[in-house]
C-alpha cells in the first residue's frame, strides 16, 4: 500500500477530545503534494496516527456552513 502524505497548512479547531486523547479537528491539510481542503477526523495527540476523515473543498465548506446555519438547533 502507498504511503499517504500529508502536511496539515492550518490547525482551524479541535471539536472533541476523547478519553484517550485523540482531537476531532477541523485542519487545512495538503494530501500528496495537493492544494490543501478543509479536513474534519481524528488525530492522536502527536498528529501521526488519524482516523477516518471528511474532506471538503472551500465551496463544499461554505454550502455545509450555509445548511447548519439553516437547522433548527
Amino acid at each position: 500500500m502507498a504511503e499517504i502524505k500529508y502536511e496539515i497548512k492550518e490547525n482551524i479547531g479541535v471539536l472533541s477530545e476523547s478519553n484517550k486523547g485523540w482531537t476531532k479537528e477541523l485542519n487545512l491539510i495538503s494530501w500528496n503534494g495537493r492544494e490543501a481542503k478543509f479536513d474534519i477526523r481524528e488525530w492522536d495527540p502527536e498528529h501521526i496516527k488519524m482516523g477516518k476523515g471528511l474532506t471538503l473543498s472551500k465551496e463544499e465548506l461554505k454550502k455545509l456552513r450555509d445548511i447548519l446555519n439553516n437547522m433548527d438547533l
